[in-house]
């Protein structure tokens, strides 16, 4: 590795200055931004933090020390059951889910360059839900045979494939334009909360409580299996996104630039957006349709690095503090825990109608 600080242009140039380059051989280049790289580790840190506060949380309370050493390996046998069988699976769904949130959250709103847009507001977490709701409350022979725990996950994701591919179907001629995507979404948003009702009134009381669960997005009760499923679509997804980052930042300059870059737009937008939607419909399939991480991440990482646009990595960290951040909250503030997807609603709700304003303020200018 090598890093190579380009010339600063003189005053009399009127140029800003030229920021630090890393260079890895002939093959990789990039940037070097103190900013970001700092709060990407502070948001690391928060994040792993509130990770261990919910390990330690429960009937049983451990130390931060108890929990460190177990992680480590060097726990008691009772210490590791509590930990490694109990507590570390609705940590690590909070962690996988708030990071799948967040990083889709960030493609989306980079590609329709629209703050608004984000896999709540386009309609895919619906869209899991009505597949859900619609496994949960079905009496065929085919629902009977998937109705379990293995197979609400599987439906779940199918369910935010078809709702993502049906948007950018439907907002994707011409170019995809920013205000359009989120218009369709509403509209597709508005259509499956509708299916979700109507399921929800000709079903069983018993099949409706269950439903109702889901619907609101909780950690209670995951279990390893959880785990795997999460990560096995986030983590490959997450891959894809992060390899395609490079046509990303080319595509939140404007379609010109893009091409001008010789960024294929057709291509690389789908492909982003199908690791956005696979991203999204794995945290719904693992942990329900949990509220606004995914809109109000992005926004804030893009706030406290200072970048143009909503960074990948930053945003995907952001949403793994926020989420478990707000399980705490759900667990601790209330006489009863809470269903994080309550909390997650009260703390993304006043945030939306911020950015509401802020955009007609912009547009009134």
């Amino acid at each position: 590795m090598s890093g190579a600080t380009l010339e600063k242009p003189g005053p009399a140039t009127g140029l800003p200055p030229i920021r630090p380059g890393v260079r890895f051989g002939n093959v990789i280049s990039f940037v070097w931004r103190p900013l970001p790289v700092a709060v990407t580790a502070i948001l690391a840190s928060i994040a792993f933090v509130a990770f261990c506060a919910s390990i330690r949380m429960g009937e049983f309370p451990l130390t931060f020390g108890e929990v460190l050493s177990t992680l480590i390996g060097r726990g008691d046998s009772m210490t590791e059951f509590i930990i490694m069988d109990l507590r570390m699976p609705r940590a690590l769904v909070g962690v996988i889910v708030g990071a799948a949130l967040g990083m889709s959250g960030a493609i989306v709103q980079s590609i329709a360059r629209n703050p608004l847009a984000s896999p709540d507001i386009l309609g895919i977490t619906q869209g899991a839900g009505v597949a859900a709701v619609f496994l949960v409350t079905s009496t065929g022979g085919l629902a009977a045979t998937l109705n379990n725990d293995v197979g609400l996950p599987i439906v779940a994701l199918a369910g935010g494939l078809v709702t993502g591919a049906l948007v950018y179907l439907l907002s994707v001629r011409g170019g995809v334009d920013g205000m359009r995507l989120v218009l369709v979404g509403i509209a597709i948003t508005a259509l499956m909360r509708a299916l979700i009702d109507w399921m929800l009134v000709r079903a069983d009381i018993r099949d409706v409580a269950r439903a109702q669960a889901w619907l609101v997005g909780s950690l209670e009760g995951r279990d390893w299996g959880d785990v795997r499923s999460a990560l096995y679509i986030a983590l490959p997804a997450a891959i894809l996104a992060v390899g395609a980052a490079f046509a990303l930042r080319a595509v939140q300059l404007g379609d010109d630039v893009a091409l001008g870059l010789g960024v294929r737009l057709g291509p690389i937008r789908l492909l982003l957006l199908l690791a956005a939607v696979l991203l999204a419909a794995g945290a719904v399939s693992a942990a329900g349709p949990i509220a606004f991480v995914a809109l109000v991440s992005p926004q804030i990482a893009m706030r406290l690095t200072r970048l143009p646009s909503p960074p990948l990595v930053p945003s995907a960290l952001m949403g793994a503090a926020l989420l478990v951040c707000a399980d705490l909250v759900a667990r601790t503030a209330f006489s009863t825990s809470m269903p994080v997807g309550i909390v997650t609603a009260a703390v993304g709700g006043p945030f939306l109608v911020y950015l509401l304003v802020r955009q007609n303020l912009k547009g009134a200018k």
